[in-house]
């Protein structure tokens, strides 16, 4: 037989034990500073669609011949992406600096995925609607790519360890800010197409890119906020500002394509390497035993 003085104990035990994992819960579930930079980084992303479609698709649909609007919403779109990328970059420096919430991972792969997967991919896709020239169907199957690309690398992210200070094939801020760079340069539908495939097949690649730290992430927020005046100088029509645009825009597709052959000649360089060393110390243990 049980005793009830025993049972009575063990569930006021139980009862306290329950309502001390009820107050630690809200401990685990607060947002950090790192957290709300996070979260700004989701909002430009899904500002970023808004954008795109109230300044760009909704008056191509109706007929609208307002080209300003467009560019400006272009332009502005663009940006939000591009302070996306600067909120994910200083999320990152903030959660190592000080901390993160438990829910710092996952918030930060969400995020990426809206700003840095359906931002460009929805940009790609009404690129292709209203482009003339452009084929709406090729470009929404070229959307899609882009997406499941960005959907593939952060769960790789996620699963994968890579070695301190590299990520396995390209980010996805550097993804998404070469393909919207792509659309931005104008050119011919098929290069425009094979292009962006390219850098969906980069993002999922096991190239490595550098982790932007130190000088390294200077540089990256500088060349942002670079970024950033070129789109907001060609929004405005001012004097060069179509030059601008183009120069930015290829910079940024020739980084893309230069990095991972930088990336592939050190992984070469590094084999070479390691063969000349084994075979030195082959060479090493023969004059040995002789």
């Amino acid at each position: 037989m049980i005793d009830p003085d025993t049972r009575a104990a063990e569930w006021v035990a139980e009862s306290e034990a329950d309502a001390d994992d009820a107050e630690e819960m809200p401990l685990s579930l607060r947002l950090s500073i790192a957290d709300a930079l996070t979260l700004g980084n989701a909002t430009c992303g899904f500002m970023a669609v808004y954008f795109t479609t109230t300044g760009i698709l909704i008056p191509h649909l109706t007929g609208s011949s307002e080209t300003g609007m467009a560019r400006n919403s272009a332009a502005t779109a663009v940006i939000l992406m591009l302070a996306a990328a600067i909120f994910d970059l200083f999320d990152g420096i903030v959660a190592r600096k000080l901390r993160s919430s438990p829910m710092g991972a996952e918030l930060d792969n969400l995020s990426d995925l809206i700003s840095f997967g359906l931002a460009p991919a929805y940009f790609v896709l009404v690129y292709g609607m209203v482009t003339p020239g452009a084929q709406q169907k090729v470009s929404a199957v070229a959307a899609v790519l882009v997406l499941l690309a960005v959907v593939l690398r952060l769960a790789r992210f996620s699963c994968v360890t890579m070695k301190d200070g590299m990520f396995q094939g390209m980010p996805s801020p550097f993804g998404a800010l070469t393909v919207v760079s792509i659309v931005l340069l104008e050119l011919p539908f098929i290069p425009t197409l094979l292009a962006i495939i390219g850098v969906a097949w980069l993002m999922v690649s096991r190239v490595e890119y550098p982790k932007p730290r130190g000088i390294l992430a200077a540089a990256m927020l500088s060349w942002i906020v670079g970024a950033m005046a070129m789109l907001a100088a060609w929004a405005f029509d001012a004097p060069g500002g179509q030059f601008l645009l183009q120069t930015g825009c290829a910079l940024q597709v020739v980084m893309g394509a230069v990095i991972p052959l930088f990336a592939t000649a050190r992984r070469v360089n590094t084999f070479r390497d390691n063969r000349r060393e084994s075979r030195e110390a082959r060479q090493a243990e023969a004059a040995q035993l002789r």
